[in-house]
């Protein structure tokens, strides 16, 4: 996986006395979009950190967003909330990660 850190800049176009602002023009990566832009262009600082955590959600667990088995797709999102239900968070990072010091510090 070659990571490139871009595009969290939808803050930026709101304006300093507001706390979030509406477009009919929506643009981006769907899987890193806040699903209140996604479905109703409704964009704030809340929406940065949803794609910043999407993001560090891939970088922890090795796995992309939408990760497809032979047989089935899987949302990472979707997927690390049941393991964090679980208490099996753990089970979230990436295989490489194993034994590392810091590994409870990521979680």
């Amino acid at each position: 996986m070659d990571p490139k850190i871009s595009d969290f800049g939808m803050a930026r176009i709101v304006a300093t006395d507001n706390i979030e602002e509406n477009t009919h023009r929506i643009v981006g990566t769907y899987g890193y979009m806040s699903p209140e832009y996604a479905m109703h262009g409704q964009f704030s600082v809340k929406s940065d950190v949803f794609s910043f955590g999407v993001m560090v959600l891939e970088i922890i667990s090795g796995k992309r967003k939408y990760s497809s088995s032979e047989s089935d797709c899987v949302d990472i999102r979707k997927y690390a909330w049941t393991k964090w239900k679980n208490q099996t968070a753990l089970e979230l990072l990436d295989p490489q990660m194993e034994g590392s010091l810091f590994q409870n510090d990521i979680i």
